[in-house]
């Protein structure tokens, strides 16, 4: 995407936030110590927006959207403290039949893999059907047409046929048009996409892609999109939040965080980005090292043995964020405020 185009990408206007996360933090606790998988994790998503996070595999990023809807397996999962406030009032504090009603109906979730989260003992039009059913208070009848019509708009070929077939009749692609059709059939507010194209080769990621930001336009869902690809976020994106190891590290509009990326975490990633508008004549580059064990985090910059611009201060002390204006943040001891 060239920088014309980035820029085209901009925050969205002051809508009224639909939903706001407020020092998130989410533990795990093992035998060899508590996993600190989230730690005061923050963030707004007005309605419209779609807002992207980015990582390595292991930063946070699924755990915290899971958190969001109360999602987390206790034990060993805990959520330790903050606020998930969706229309004024806190997630987190609801009972079961509360969260509940709002799973689905008013956010829904695509989960990472489609093969394994359609139930493959189940036909496509039970499981969606019994959805719509259950969140719309629609007949059955009612429930078929309007499974039909959502699998029309996701591309799903001869779907008054292949709403009857199992799961493991339709390939990978397949399957997660049928997942985001199934995740925006009752209207929800905000979708959350858990690396909607990670198992698809890149010719139908693109598909999917296109599908997915066509639908939510259409239905007007404020969209979190989770991945580890840059590329990704690009052209979907409004604001991005770079995580890492269990925090943001980098937050701000896209074109921002493109044109000009503050963490050295983030420049590691928009680097190891292939680019097809350039001659590459040298390896892609790759972030030295491996993503840090969560694990009683000493209180220091958790990316220093990775980063070449690394100071002594990184070692000792946690950076608070710098604001670089418009929204731009990022924490790294490098930045100089504006």
């Amino acid at each position: 995407m060239s920088n014309k185009e980035l820029k085209e990408k901009t925050a969205p206007g002051m809508n009224e936030a639909v939903l706001e996360v407020k020092n998130l933090r989410t533990y795990f606790y093992t035998d060899e110590g508590v996993v600190k998988a989230v730690d005061d994790v923050s963030f707004s998503l007005r309605k419209g927006e779609v807002l992207g996070i980015v990582g390595e595999s292991g930063s946070g990023k699924s755990v915290t959207n899971l958190s969001v809807i109360n999602l987390i397996q206790s034990p060993p999962g805990k959520i330790m403290g903050g606020e998930v406030l969706f229309q004024g009032k806190d997630i987190l504090k609801m009972d079961e039949k509360a969260i509940r009603s709002i799973r689905g109906q008013k956010i829904a979730m695509i989960f990472q893999d489609p093969m394994t989260s359609l139930n493959p003992f189940l036909r496509i039009s039970t499981q969606m059907i019994e959805t719509l059913q259950l969140h719309q208070g629609l007949d059955k009848k009612e429930a078929r047409a309007k499974a039909i019509e959502m699998l029309t708009l996701a591309g799903i070929p001869s779907p008054e046929e292949r709403i009857d077939n199992y799961p493991h009749q339709f390939s990978g692609g397949m399957c997660q048009r049928v997942m985001i059709a199934m995740g925006l059939s009752c209207n929800p507010e905000i979708l959350i996409a858990d690396e909607p194209t990670s198992a698809l080769d890149v010719t139908i990621q693109a598909q999917i892609l296109d599908i997915m930001k066509g639908l939510t336009q259409k239905f007007g869902a404020a969209v979190i999109l989770i991945t580890h690809s840059l590329g990704v976020v690009a052209g979907m994106c409004d604001t991005i939040y770079v995580m890492y190891a269990g925090r943001v590290v980098e937050r701000g509009v896209t074109a921002d965080i493109f044109e000009n990326p503050m963490h050295p975490y983030t420049r590691g990633l928009i680097k190891s980005v292939p680019r097809l508008d350039r001659q590459n004549t040298e390896r892609l580059f790759s972030i030295p090292g491996q993503p840090p064990n969560v694990i009683d985090l000493p209180p220091c910059c958790p990316f220093f043995p990775r980063c070449s611009e690394a100071e002594e201060i990184c070692k000792k002390q946690y950076p608070e964020e710098t604001d670089y204006g418009n929204g731009h943040r990022a924490a790294c001891w490098k930045g100089e405020k504006v």
